[in-house]
């Protein structure tokens, strides 16, 4: 057998570097690595509105803030009425027994707190109209008294059955469309009474609804602060404990 011939140290000495320079030209054009002088941030680093709007937001309150699942934010009642502190506070807490989820980093979410402030107050500035309102004072964002169930239900005959049925379990809006069931638990079960609340005050864009002052055609003043509460009340009254089972 004949043994092969030994590699001298200098042609060896040729191949490590022919490897190395190979190496090297495949390592500057490796996929995935970023593009020289391209830097990506940091996630907490990200401050600009409508990245984080779209990366955490959009996806339940739809693109440019309507037509989602979840209420529209680009509502200049909702905005008005809710303010940037409210909008501030259930950004970073959540809403419990929703889909609603804490942003917070101090509460488990993925958010700053000078991320959260962000989305607020540009939510504001840029879906938010001064004159929303028309001079007209709006009930509280929030409930400050309890609700009667009964003395809602006469209210939601007086403002809402029109489209939505006597007992709310749906009828057709203005424009012909068909309207879910307001008291089906499944409903109940995704919404807050907040939820229903801010719905009343502010209407839902892209669904034919009203804000608080023009639910009705028949002369009938803007529903007072006792009214909006009380209709909460009677639409929650028809929550159960295990909604979407069968009996």
């Amino acid at each position: 057998m004949i043994s092969p011939d030994p590699i001298s140290p200098r042609a060896l000495t040729l191949s490590l570097l022919a490897c190395a320079v190979a190496l090297t030209a495949a390592g500057c054009n490796a996929r995935g690595k970023p593009t020289p002088g391209v830097e990506v941030p940091r996630p907490e680093q990200v401050l600009d509105f409508a990245t984080l709007y779209s990366q955490n937001c959009a996806a339940c309150h739809g693109e440019n803030g309507r037509n989602g699942a979840a209420i529209s934010l680009n509502n200049p009642v909702y905005l008005a009425i809710a303010g940037s502190a409210n909008i501030q506070r259930i950004t970073a807490d959540g809403v419990s027994g929703t889909a609603m989820p804490p942003f917070a980093k101090s509460k488990g979410g993925m958010l700053t707190d000078q991320q959260i402030a962000i989305l607020a107050q540009q939510m504001v500035a840029q879906w938010g109209d001064p004159s929303a309102l028309a001079g007209a004072t709006p009930p509280p964002y929030a409930a400050t008294v309890p609700g009667n169930p009964a003395q809602g239900h006469q209210a939601f005959t007086t403002f809402c059955a029109r489209c939505h049925g006597a007992d709310g379990s749906g009828g057709r809006s203005s424009r012909g469309e068909p309207l879910g069931s307001l008291v089906d638990p499944a409903y109940l079960a995704l919404v807050s009474d907040q939820g229903l609340r801010s719905i009343i005050l502010a209407g839902q864009f892209g669904q034919d609804a009203h804000d608080w002052r023009f639910y009705s055609t028949s002369g009938t003043p803007a529903m007072s602060i006792q009214q909006v509460t009380d209709v909460v009340a009677w639409l929650a009254s028809h929550r159960i404990a295990t909604p979407g089972q069968v009996y």
